[in-house]
């Protein structure tokens, strides 16, 4: 009886590590670009932070890439062969967002949250990485398509064209105000698409203006343009949802914010230490007539 009971809670127990398991690579993907090497694919997988084999693993090649991001990016940024790979792991309802990136040198973390709250995805860690630095624009195409392999339905075709979109627009932002400024910009505007979208063009230019005054951001004519297209597309979406996605996020872009003014709080008061320093052994050699 006792040897019964007991090869009944091993069985049980392997069932559930079974379960367990499926659930997990049900719940995972990673999206390896087509042209990487083996060795290059193993450094990527170092990044995810999982071993192969332990994930089910799709591929995205640069002609779906190039599909997803025609008329939205440079060419030159998309380049000609798929290097941006990602790890897409879907977290329960109310996680948020963790997002990390490995030599991605032109999208950052906040701007692939915001660009992917507007997707649709709010709950979810992700990984993008390549094997040397790229500028991860293409990253959003392996995201959606893990998305949609492990929930087994499409996402909205507008909505993927317009984070694109997105992305793009708050990327050249970035380069010339701050990607924190040029992310929390856009984001501010998609918290009040429900009155941009009875605006003129005139009014939504003083409201841009506004908001960027405030973050003490200078726009040029282009930027402002941009923007205002950017706002014209986003309304085209259900703008309610969209609302409640960015503010689900908002809380983790406020972290990441905080975080950063933290880290150049603790590097400037270092710096004063160091000048403080210097300046005082600079009258020590001047006492000393060194």
């Amino acid at each position: 009886m006792k040897k019964t009971i007991s090869v009944f809670l091993t069985l049980l127990l392997l069932l559930s590590f079974t379960v367990s398991a499926f659930a997990y690579g049900n719940q995972s993907r990673a999206v390896i670009a087509a042209d990487l090497s083996e060795e290059e694919i193993a450094q990527v997988y170092q990044a995810f932070g999982v071993s192969r084999g332990s994930v089910i693993e799709l591929r995205v090649t640069n002609q779906e890439e190039r599909q997803s991001l025609e008329g939205y990016v440079d060419p030159s940024l998309i380049g000609s062969r798929a290097i941006s790979s990602v790890y897409v792991e879907l977290l329960p309802s109310g996680s948020g967002m963790d997002v990390s990136t490995y030599n991605i040198t032109w999208c950052t973390p906040a701007m692939y949250m915001s660009a992917l709250a507007t997707a649709g995805i709010t709950d979810a860690k992700i990984v993008v990485a390549a094997p040397y630095g790229v500028s991860g624009t293409a990253a959003l195409t392996g995201v959606y398509k893990a998305y949609e392999d492990m929930t087994g339905k499409p996402m909205d075709d507008l909505a993927k064209l317009i984070s694109t979109q997105e992305l793009t627009i708050t990327g050249d932002l970035a380069s010339e105000i701050g990607s924190m400024d040029s992310t929390a910009i856009v984001n501010d505007l998609k918290l009040m698409l429900d009155e941009t979208k009875n605006m003129s063009d005139a009014q939504l230019r003083e409201t841009i203006l506004q908001i960027a005054g405030e973050y003490n951001v200078k726009l040029s004519e282009q930027q402002i343009r941009q923007l205002i297209q950017l706002c014209r597309s986003l309304e085209m979406l259900d703008t309610e949802a969209l609302r409640m996605r960015v503010e689900e996020v908002q809380g983790t872009l406020n972290k990441v914010s905080g975080a950063k003014m933290e880290s150049s709080g603790f590097i400037g008061g270092v710096m004063k230490v160091i000048d403080s320093i210097g300046g005082f052994f600079d009258r020590i050699g001047r006492y000393l007539g060194l």
